[in-house]
């Protein structure tokens, strides 16, 4: 009989308990997962770039057609060739068609929330919101961090400027959706919030701009006569502690240059801000639907440009949220295949392609993991507005850098795209993934208020889709 051994340390002790594993099968399960655990744990990548697109892109109409399915589910668009052979996407991504042998399909994401605010949850924590699957109508305090409020917080003894940055703006249903900061590691752990200006086609640093008025020199001046202030006053309570932790560290960011070049795109040619795409998409045939007029969209593709930059003055994790508002994004209800195909696709396709060729030639793409995802898919079925709806049991994540085999298509779903067929994967399992590609071993445990200890993901790393 062949033995199947566990993935990770739960599964071996459940294994174990229920008389599951053999002596020889105990033995040869906790030397695999040493192995597993050591090899999770080497330091593989320097910076990783999360691209959120908010709302849920149709798993169906890019990464994973079904030509041969029902009308009703293959929907109008049509496969094309990509560079990675046996590779098909939609014929409306002809730039990632190109780019395909540098990425990585994952086809088998699930899970069980079926609202934008607990699947957003699932997705950017690794963990079920403890409120369950629901949208918020009040604003709630966020329990788990996110991935990126995680590793700033385990690296905090680094001393870096800026461990983690979020951008172009926090995203929105009926709130600021509970899953973008620090959690329960708390505001210190909050990334640091980087905004557009679309008027100026601009980004700054969240406030982080000397008053009308004043330079620099002259708020180096106020702070001098604070720091005399609080010596006098013998301020030394915690709190008074905490906000002057935050005094030092925005002063900190404000004298950055490194920061502040990293977000002035004008040192950038004309023909890169090109290729990542900057024009604003006029609206199709005077159209005013919510797609057309979404918040930020001229900048989508810069948004992307302003990542790559980030990484590069130092900044180890960046999210990029790709809109703000819920009812101004993928969600789409209804003429899925309208808003697809001229308001959604464009951008992405010329700006994330643009993001992997650009750090690939400036040698950043095996340093730097790129992952692009959206909280859920859509319905296999089109609905009677021309739409789909929320389909998380089955959808598609893609991965490119940071080691991962170009080319490769992890899991599959059914012949209708409903279901994974093969190799399962988790929000948890993706969580665990970057953790690792950062030499962060998953089974870190970090503590909540009440000092209750949590590992930082239950998932296991998708080892099968990077170069060992």
């Amino acid at each position: 009989m062949i033995e199947t051994l566990p993935q990770t340390r739960r599964q071996l002790l459940r294994a174990s308990a229920c008389g599951g594993l053999s002596l020889s099968g105990l033995w040869s399960a906790q030397s695999a997962l040493a192995e597993t655990n050591k090899a999770a744990t080497a330091p593989k990548i320097k910076a990783c770039i999360v691209v959120f697109y908010y709302g849920g892109p149709s798993h169906l109409d890019t990464y994973d057609l079904k030509p041969n399915a029902p009308a009703d589910v293959r929907g109008e668009f049509q496969p094309i060739a990509s560079s990675a052979p046996g590779v098909m996407v939609s014929e409306h991504l002809p730039q990632m068609a190109k780019v395909m042998h540098k990425v990585a399909i994952v086809r088998s994401v699930n899970h069980q929330n079926r609202l934008h605010d607990s699947a957003s949850t699932e997705m950017l924590t690794g963990r079920q919101s403890p409120q369950g699957d629901r949208e918020e109508f009040a604003p709630i305090p966020q329990f788990y961090p996110c991935v990126g409020a995680t590793c700033s917080y385990l690296w905090r003894e680094r001393g870096l400027d800026v461990p983690h940055a979020a951008l172009p703006f926090l995203f929105h249903n009926v709130v600021d959706v509970p899953c973008q900061g620090g959690g329960f590691l708390g505001s210190a752990f909050d990334p640091l919030q980087i905004a557009v200006d679309v008027e100026k086609r601009a980004y700054r640093a969240g406030s982080l701009a000397p008053p009308d008025g004043r330079t620099f020199a002259s708020v180096g001046d106020r702070r001098r006569l604070l720091s005399v202030l609080e010596s006098q006053l013998n301020a030394n309570n915690s709190a008074e502690r905490q906000w002057r932790a935050f005094y030092d560290r925005a002063y900190s960011l404000l004298g950055s240059e490194t920061l502040r070049r990293a977000l002035d795109l004008s040192a950038e040619s004309q023909a890169t801000r090109d290729r990542y795409g900057f024009k604003p998409a006029e609206a199709v045939n005077g159209d005013t639907s919510q797609s057309a007029m979404a918040e930020g969209r001229p900048m989508r593709g810069q948004n992307l440009l302003v990542a790559r930059r980030l990484v590069e003055a130092g900044v180890p994790f960046v999210n990029v949220f790709d809109f703000r508002q819920q009812g101004q994004n993928w969600d789409a209800h209804a003429n899925n295949f309208f808003h697809h195909k001229n308001y959604l696709l464009p951008q992405t396709d010329q700006s994330l392609s643009a993001l992997i060729e650009d750090l690939d030639q400036r040698g950043l793409l095996d340093s730097t993991l790129v992952v692009a995802m959206g909280e859920f898919g859509r319905t296999p079925r089109i609905n009677a507005n021309a739409g789909r709806d929320h389909w998380p049991d089955c959808y598609s994540v893609l991965l490119a850098g940071g080691g991962v085999k170009g080319g490769t298509v992890y899991g599959s779903s059914d012949r209708l795209g409903m279901y994974p067929e093969t190799n399962p994967v988790s929000p948890a399992d993706l969580t665990a993934t970057i953790f690792s590609r950062f030499g962060i071993d998953p089974m870190t445990e970090i503590h909540d208020t009440t000092a209750r200890p949590h590992r930082i993901s239950d998932g296991r790393p998708i080892r099968e889709l990077f170069v060992a």
